[in-house]
């Protein structure tokens, strides 16, 4: 099997990001964004995706901090994207539940080949200090859209939106290991059509 590796460069007006990215890896992280935030949920993120990844990001944070959440999610979509390939050989579904605290979430992804998400999340919290809970649909969609996965997740609970937040991310991680988890016994694109 082709090692599932990318360095990817994204550039926009808004953003500079760099991604190196190692989707059989072992859960190795180094990640700045600029948002404190954001780079303790791609942490656990990847250490529980079980890949690992460098992140950098430059983006506008003097504006807000929209492009840089929304484009990193561009940027790890496209990256997760040019990894698999030609998707032969993984197990394309993936699901987990997430407890964290009095939150939990459940994330379901299917890589499809179909961009969409279904984000079912009521923040109780407009906005944490320093941080709007509100980007990470944007960032959920951006991710979606570039990866060409189908994402749903859910919040079945919770009344902190740190911890629903946290929660989010490390189910996707762990739904994320099992839908590109190579199954032996699948020679093909897992797929009837």
């Amino acid at each position: 099997m082709a090692k599932r590796k990318i360095l990817l460069k994204r550039k926009t007006k808004e953003t500079e990001i760099t991604i190196d990215m190692n989707l059989d890896g072992t859960g190795k992280f180094k990640v700045s964004t600029g948002i404190a935030f954001l780079d303790h949920m791609l942490s656990a993120f990847v250490k529980h995706g079980k890949f690992d990844l460098k992140l950098k990001a430059k983006g506008d944070l003097d504006v807000d901090e929209h492009h840089t959440m929304e484009d990193t999610g561009i940027a790890l979509g496209a990256s997760l994207l040019k990894t698999l390939g030609d998707n032969k050989g993984i197990r394309r579904f993936g699901h987990a539940y997430v407890p964290m605290d009095e939150s939990l979430a459940f994330v379901a992804i299917d890589i499809s080949g179909r961009p969409y998400l279904s984000f079912n999340v009521d923040f109780p919290m407009k906005k944490r200090e320093k941080f709007n809970p509100q980007l990470i649909e944007e960032f959920m969609r951006g991710f979606a859209s570039e990866a060409r996965i189908t994402l749903h997740v859910n919040l079945l609970y919770g009344k902190n939106s740190h911890h629903i937040i946290e929660a989010i991310f490390k189910a996707l991680g762990l739904a994320l290991e099992q839908a590109t988890r190579v199954d032996p016994r699948v020679k093909t694109v897992p797929s009837t059509k």
